[in-house]
């Protein structure tokens, strides 16, 4: 099992120490991410449990986890505001989320619109306890941190009968910085349009998906993610979702090759590793 770069103590040393003035960001696993802006912190699709090995291990698609965790949640009992970009449980994880709402009571917590009554079912509280944000057109300001809803493609737009996306990406502004995380996404006509709205200083894209040859499909693979950076003109791409679980997983290769191809900046993390801006 790969172990992470940062973990438990050490990871949260590494938080406490990251100095104001530099935006910093850690990969916490799948599409987990930690960013702290000065004295705030945000949690992006936190998955810190072993909940979905647990659920489908008699099944045809064990979820066998490639990598130890990198921090229990009860242990991030300082964190501001947390993000789910859909109702997949390695995107809004009871596990993980309900143990930091206990430690973190003040907590908030932005859910997509039409995911807000199954995502307080999932996490035993009532809805108006959860933050709701609209797709395409909701913005919504925490402490430091300002937040943009962007439908994203699981395959397909999904939406409800309000037409409220049931996937979305986050457009995060912070300090002079620009952060897009996509969320399970893949290309669709007037994606890249949307997002040129901004000056998209980091991407946090998936890599793992859309090759029949290991049947998974309903995220970017490497060249989709690397063509998005391209033609928004990140700043910086760093690629996500993969090395958690045996079944669903690629390695980083085939992005670094095609960014260093396409003049596109890049950089992989290992769990648990910081970035700093």
């Amino acid at each position: 099992m790969i172990k992470p770069i940062l973990q438990d103590d050490d990871f949260i040393a590494s938080v406490h120490a990251a100095q104001p003035g530099k935006l910093h960001l850690w990969w916490l696993g799948q599409s987990g991410f930690l960013v702290k802006w000065q004295d705030t912190h945000l949690l992006i699709d936190p998955y810190l449990s072993d909940s979905l090995t647990q659920k489908y291990a008699e099944t045809e698609k064990p979820h066998v986890r490639m990598t130890e965790r990198v921090v229990a949640p009860e242990r991030l009992d300082f964190i501001d505001v947390l993000t789910s970009s859909h109702n997949h449980t390695d995107h809004l994880d009871g596990e993980t989320i309900i143990p930091l709402i206990k430690v973190n009571p003040a907590l908030t917590i932005i859910i997509p619109r039409a995911n807000l009554d199954f995502a307080a079912k999932r996490l035993l509280v009532p809805s108006s306890r959860l933050s709701a944000i609209r797709s395409d057109s909701g913005t919504l300001m925490v402490g430091p941190f300002k937040f943009h809803a962007l439908p994203s493609a699981h395959e397909q737009l999904e939406q409800d009968e309000n037409g409220e996306h049931k996937f979305v990406g986050y457009v995060i502004e912070v300090g002079g910085r620009t952060i897009y995380h996509s969320g399970d996404a893949c290309p669709y006509p007037g994606l890249a349009e949307r997002l040129k709205n901004w000056k998209i200083d980091l991407a946090l894209l998936p890599i793992n998906g859309r090759d029949p040859a290991r049947q998974v499909a309903g995220n970017f693979n490497a060249g989709e993610a690397v063509s998005l950076g391209w033609e928004i003109q990140a700043g910086m791409l760093i690629p996500c979702h993969y090395d958690m679980f045996e079944f669903n997983t690629v390695t980083p290769d085939a992005f670094v090759q095609l960014a260093k191809l396409q003049a596109v900046s890049q950089c992989v993390l290992k769990n648990g590793e910081q970035f700093s801006l």
